[in-house]
C-alpha cells in the first residue's frame, strides 16, 4: 500500500515522535473567495490546520478521543476499549469528571491513521518521562498509544478547584508510549518549569500540564487577606513537590479560542471545500 501526496508543498510533517506524527498545512489551498482573505491571515498568524498521522505497525494501537478519527488505510481494525458494564459506568463517572468521550475507540492494525485537521496546536510528548504520571487540563487529550493507562487525578481539597478557577478533576496519563494533546498554546511558547522540592505559584489557570506527583493548592498571596487585597493578586494557584509544571506564558487570546473553537472562523460551508 502506497499513500502518496500526503506531504506537497502546502503540508508537511513538522514533528514525529514513536508512531505519531503532525501534519502541518503552511497554507490551506481548498478554500473559497468567502473565506480566503481570513485563511490566509490566519495562516499568517500560524492559526494553521493540523492532523495527527498514526503509524500502525500490526503492533501498535492507538486510543482516540470519539469523532477524532478522519480516515485509515490498510487493515486497521475498530474496538472499544470498554471492558463490561462495571469499567463502562466508571468510564462515564470519568468522563463526566474530567469532560472526555465516555468511550474511547481502539484502533489496531496494519496501515495508516489519521486524525480530523484542527486549528489547535499539537503537542507529542512521552508519557514515561514523567515518572509520576502527566496530569493534563481539560479536553486536551486527543489521542495516544494503548500502553498509555488514564485515570482521574482529583485535587487535593474542593478549594483548589473553586478558587484557582480549575476542575475538581483532571485526567491523570502514566506508563509508556506517546500522548497527542491539543493547545491553544504552541508549544515552543510554553515555559517548563522543574522543581525539586520546591514550589511554584501562578496567579490565574495557565498551568497546561504538570506531573502527577506534585500537590496543586489554592492559597492568599500574603499570609494575610489584607495584605493579599493590597497586592492586587488575592489568591494564586500553588505546585509544591518534585515534578514538572508547564504552563502558557499569557491566558489564551480570545482570536486565538475563536480560531480553534469558532466554525464562523472556518468559513461558510454551504461554499467551502476545505475540511471540516
Amino acid at each position: 500500500m502506497n499513500v502518496l501526496n500526503l506531504e506537497n508543498k502546502t503540508r508537511s510533517i513538522v514533528k514525529t515522535l514513536g508512531n505519531f506524527s503532525v501534519l502541518e498545512y503552511k497554507r490551506d489551498a481548498s478554500v473559497s473567495s468567502y473565506n480566503a482573505v481570513t485563511e490566509y491571515f490566519m495562516a499568517e498568524m500560524g492559526v494553521r490546520r493540523r492532523q495527527v498521522v498514526i503509524n500502525m505497525t500490526g503492533s501498535n494501537s492507538a486510543i482516540l478521543q470519539a469523532g477524532a478519527m478522519q480516515w485509515t488505510a490498510g487493515n486497521i481494525n475498530l474496538a472499544t476499549d470498554v471492558k463490561g458494564v462495571g469499567d463502562f459506568m466508571g468510564k462515564v463517572l470519568k468522563s463526566a469528571v474530567t469532560k472526555e468521550s465516555v468511550i474511547k475507540p481502539k484502533y489496531s492494525g496494519n496501515g495508516i491513521l489519521v486524525l480530523e485537521p484542527t486549528y489547535k496546536h499539537i503537542i507529542l510528548k512521552d508519557v514515561s518521562q514523567w515518572e509520576t504520571g502527566l496530569v493534563i487540563e481539560d479536553g486536551m487529550f486527543l489521542a495516544s498509544d494503548d500502553t498509555v493507562n488514564q485515570s482521574v487525578s482529583a485535587r487535593k481539597n474542593v478549594s483548589s478547584a473553586v478558587l484557582g478557577g480549575e476542575g475538581l478533576f483532571n485526567l491523570l496519563l502514566r506508563g509508556k508510549g506517546v500522548v497527542a494533546l491539543e493547545s491553544n498554546v504552541p508549544e515552543d511558547e510554553l515555559i517548563e518549569v522543574e522543581l525539586e522540592n520546591d514550589e511554584l505559584r501562578i496567579d490565574g489557570n495557565m498551568a497546561v500540564c504538570w506531573s502527577g506527583g506534585l500537590s496543586f493548592t489554592v492559597e492568599k498571596a500574603s499570609k494575610s487577606l489584607i495584605g493579599s487585597a493590597a497586592s492586587g493578586e488575592g489568591f494564586v494557584n500553588v505546585y509544591r513537590g518534585t515534578g514538572k509544571v508547564l504552563m502558557s506564558p499569557i491566558t489564551s487570546s480570545e482570536s486565538l479560542s475563536q480560531a480553534t473553537n469558532n466554525v464562523s472562523a472556518k468559513g461558510d460551508k454551504r461554499y467551502e471545500k476545505s475540511f471540516g
